[in-house]
C-alpha cells in the first residue's frame, strides 16, 4: 500500500535551512497496523503530513496504492486525501452543536451522494466503531471524550478510505478511555482489515500496533514488531 523511498524534507526560512527528514525509507502492506513513534522534534509530524498528503517531500518518492503522490499538485493531493485517507486527530475536530450522525456524514457533503445514502454510510461507519443508534441524535458536546473520539474515527471511515492516519488520537484522553479508543483501532484492523498508521510519542500507545517504526532526528532508527502483545480490547 505504502512505499516511501529516500524521503527528505527541508524547510527554509530566509537563508536558514532545517532538514526535518533525512532519507527515510519503508513500506507498509495493506492491512498492517503500524505505529510511528518518536520524541518531539524527531520528524514524525513532518512524516505524518507527507503520508497524509498534506505536504510534499523535498526529495524522494511516496507511492500510495501504486500511485506516486510525491509530485502531485495541491488540487491532486486534495483529491487523494478525500478518496483514500481518513484522518483522526488529537483535538477531535467535531462540530459541537451538531449531532453524531451529522458529524459523521460531513465528509460526504460534497460527494454527490444523496442524503439517504449518506445516512446509510454514516450508520455503517458508526456501527463499525461500536456507536449505537441511541447516540446518533446526541450533540457531540453531550458525549464523553472516548465517545467523541470514536465518532471522529467513524467520520474517518465514512468515505471507505484505503488508509486511516491517526495523529496522537489519545492525547486528550485519560488512560482508560484511551485504551477504549485504541481497542477500536485494533478492531477495525483485525475485523475489517483496515490499514492504520498511528503517530505517537508514547510507548504504551505504540504497543497497541503490530509494528513500530522509531524515528529520531529525521531518520528511522528502528523498525520492528511491537515488543508486547496487543492489550485486550475494551468496550465503552
Amino acid at each position: 500500500m505504502i512505499d516511501v523511498k529516500n524521503i527528505t524534507k527541508i524547510y527554509k526560512t530566509g537563508d536558514i535551512e532545517f532538514q526535518a527528514l533525512r532519507g527515510v525509507s519503508f513500506t507498509i502492506k495493506d492491512g498492517e497496523f503500524v505505529a510511528i513513534m518518536g520524541p518531539s522534534g524527531s520528524g514524525k509530524s513532518t512524516l505524518m503530513h507527507i503520508l497524509g498528503c498534506l505536504d510534499t517531500p523535498t526529495a524522494g518518492t511516496y507511492f500510495l496504492d501504486g500511485k506516486d503522490v510525491s509530485t502531485l499538485s495541491d488540487d491532486e493531493l486534495a483529491d487523494v486525501r478525500r478518496e483514500k485517507i481518513g484522518f483522526v486527530f488529537q483535538s477531535f475536530n467535531l462540530l459541537p452543536r451538531t449531532t453524531v450522525l451529522r458529524n459523521t456524514m460531513l465528509p460526504l457533503m460534497y460527494s454527490g451522494i444523496d442524503e439517504e445514502e449518506r445516512k446509510k454510510k454514516a450508520v455503517k461507519a458508526l456501527t463499525a466503531t461500536g456507536m449505537t443508534d441511541s447516540h446518533y441524535h446526541h450533540l457531540s458536546n453531550q458525549l464523553s471524550g472516548g465517545q467523541i473520539q470514536r465518532v471522529a474515527i467513524s467520520r474517518a471511515l465514512v468515505n471507505d478510505p484505503s488508509l486511516i492516519l491517526a495523529d496522537e488520537p489519545t492525547g486528550n484522553l485519560d488512560t482508560k478511555t484511551g485504551d477504549i479508543v485504541l481497542g477500536t483501532f485494533q478492531k477495525l484492523n483485525e475485523e475489517l482489515g483496515r490499514t492504520i498508521i498511528l503517530i505517537t510519542h508514547e510507548p504504551d500507545v505504540a504497543e497497541h500496533a503490530d509494528r513500530i517504526i522509531y524515528i529520531r532526528d529525521g531518520q528511522i532508527v528502528e523498525d520492528g514488531r511491537a515488543h508486547s502483545k496487543r492489550k485486550a480490547r475494551h468496550h465503552a
